[in-house]
């Protein structure tokens, strides 16, 4: 990314929108107050931090592969991880990825035993007056995360991997033993806060 002043702009918008750090979290609750049927699915984006469209596909995911008892392609139980990357043409795109998710085992069930939910009925909290803040939840993750986890790992976590030499020829997840403690540390938080 090159440095320039809509960068900045970016930057001056984000210091500014913001006025108590816990908004975003405000914000999750008051939508689970006005829907509550839409619960699990908030409580699973500001736990992953996926876009808005992958937790939506990640959520049907979920509850399609549950129903065909199929569940153990896509979560390891053992780790507690989403592992996205097992369905490349729904969540590894040209630009914008997501390789794994770590979400509690009481999450998953929960979820499972969920309808699917469509775009438009997710959109509908707009209805109940409230601003779209769904990728403002993925932006408060990831930033909540710094507690926890280096920029690299969060990188990672949200499907970025740049064109760093590091991240491009040295970055391994399954090497960092500590990674699923430190980030369940950052989800038992946020969980708190929602």
């Amino acid at each position: 990314m090159k440095w320039s002043v809509q960068a900045d702009d970016i930057i001056i918008n984000r210091l500014t929108k913001t006025v108590d750090s816990n908004e975003i979290f405000e914000w999750v609750k008051a939508v689970k107050r006005e829907k509550p049927d839409l619960t699990d699915f908030m409580d699973f984006m500001a736990i992953t931090g996926l876009r808005f469209n992958e937790a939506l596909e990640s959520y049907n995911l979920i509850i399609e592969l549950a129903q065909e008892r199929k569940l153990k392609q896509y979560y390891n139980e053992d780790k507690e991880v989403l592992e996205h990357f097992r369905f490349k043409e729904i969540f590894i795109r040209r630009t914008k990825k997501a390789f794994i998710s770590f979400v509690s085992k009481a999450l998953i069930e929960a979820v499972s035993r969920k309808k699917p939910l469509t775009y438009s009925y997710a959109i509908s909290v707009r209805k109940k007056g409230f601003r779209l803040r769904f990728g403002d939840i993925r932006e408060a993750h990831a930033t909540f995360l710094t507690k926890y986890l280096r920029e690299s790992e969060i990188d990672f976590l949200q499907g970025r991997v740049s064109a760093s030499v590091f991240m491009r020829n040295y970055f391994n997840p399954a090497l960092i033993s500590d990674l699923k403690t430190r980030v369940f540390r950052g989800i038992c938080e946020i969980q708190t806060s929602i």
